[in-house]
């Protein structure tokens, strides 16, 4: 009796389907376009911004005008409570979640495909002692200062590393390893183009003041300036044999990205170890202890850096065409672009205000900082 009953059970189970465990794949692509397609837009808008304006660029535009739509939607804090701003809110936050991350990180695999690993030894000896100290200097100053200011530590980590390596690319290559909130990064990217625009003012003046030479003047420039765009600004402003040498010590100043994110990402998955209780106890010996290790080494290196290495290796290798080069640069910022215009269509309004100046006053302190640190070592490596 009890056999039947188990097999009649059984069948049953067999022939009754299986409960659906999530959204189907068509539904939750469908989900995402609104949003997609907003960001998208926004981002075409802010390319077009970044032609006609290069001090601005198209990362800032799109930041700025995703912000602006934010707040007139009420899209940040869920729609502020209104039936309508709620069901915009809800149809577009899929979307935007897709742009922010995934194609975030997307950007900087394709940003790795127009540099090369060579570029390390092309920009010369002298370059890699200034880049290094700069950056050294700048993280530092940045955790000292940063938490003399009580700024949250995600804040001045992006402020720093967009300061200390090259502005917005290197937001985006740190915002989702250290799994950063879209208000700090919108705070960052604008604290960024503050000292953007004061570079491209201030530098030819100082430059021209201390007397440098072209050489001197493009590691300056391409070390103490952050966006490629504001680099190019200064450096041609100053003569075209500064500006070819800031490019160079730009692209490879980005290369700086990977040991950054490598180290952030150790820290990240330390302090979760640490919320959860501490790690769990690993043995000593056995076939288990090297198995747990290669998983934690995994879980350790963003996929996207991986792609980010790989992209740069095809391209040192020359498998990709120096004609596409320019294609690729225009696609990567495109993609910034778009992530950060996404980005300012989640911004956290009431969180941005009660982050209050204390991170411009960062700002202020880090461009200082790389500035002073820049010209000190060229001088010091000259004496």
């Amino acid at each position: 009796m009890t056999t039947k009953t188990s097999e009649r059970t059984s069948d049953v189970a067999r022939s009754t389907p299986a409960a659906p465990t999530g959204p189907r794949l068509g539904d939750r692509v469908t989900s995402r376009l609104p949003g997609l397609a907003l960001a998208l837009g926004i981002a075409a808008v802010a390319t077009v911004i970044g032609t006609r304006l290069p001090l601005v660029g198209g990362p800032v535009s799109g930041i700025v005008i995703g912000t602006v739509l934010a707040s007139v939607l009420k899209l940040g804090d869920g729609g502020g409570g209104s039936g309508l701003g709620d069901r915009i809110a809800g149809r577009l936050s899929p979307g935007i979640g897709t742009a922010s991350r995934t194609l975030l990180q997307i950007s900087v695999v394709v940003l790795g495909a127009q540099l090369s690993l060579r570029q390390i030894v092309q920009v010369g000896a002298q370059s890699l002692p200034v880049m290094i100290g700069t950056l050294t200097v700048c993280l530092t100053t940045a955790y000292v200062v940063g938490r003399k200011l009580k700024v949250a530590g995600d804040l001045a980590t992006l402020i720093g590393v967009g300061t200390g390596i090259c502005g917005a690319s290197a937001i985006a290559a740190v915002t989702p390893v250290i799994g950063a909130v879209g208000v700090d990064v919108a705070y960052a990217i604008s604290t960024i183009f503050v000292f953007n625009i004061a570079a491209v003012l201030v530098f030819p003046v100082v430059g021209h003041l201390l007397g440098l030479s072209q050489h001197a003047f493009g590691l300056f420039s391409g070390t103490a300036v952050n966006d490629t765009s504001s680099v190019i600004a200064a450096a041609t402003a100053y003569g075209n044999d500064a500006a070819d040498y800031a490019v160079v010590v730009k692209l490879t100043r980005t290369l700086l990205i990977i040991p950054i994110c490598l180290v952030l990402a150790a820290l990240v998955r330390r302090r979760a170890a640490c919320q959860a209780g501490g790690a769990e106890a690993v043995p000593a010996t056995g076939p288990a202890t090297t198995t747990t290790r290669r998983v934690r080494v995994r879980a350790l290196i963003p996929w996207f850096l991986v792609g980010f290495l790989v992209a740069a290796a095809i391209n040192t290798a020359g498998l990709v065409p120096a004609e596409l080069h320019p294609l690729i640069g225009k696609g990567s910022g495109f993609l910034i672009t778009t992530a950060l215009a996404a980005i300012g269509l989640s911004t956290d309004f009431t969180a941005l205000r009660r982050t209050g100046p204390r991170p411009l006053v960062l700002g202020a302190v880090l461009w200082i900082a790389v500035s002073v640190t820049s010209l000190g070592i060229q001088a010091a490596l000259q004496g």
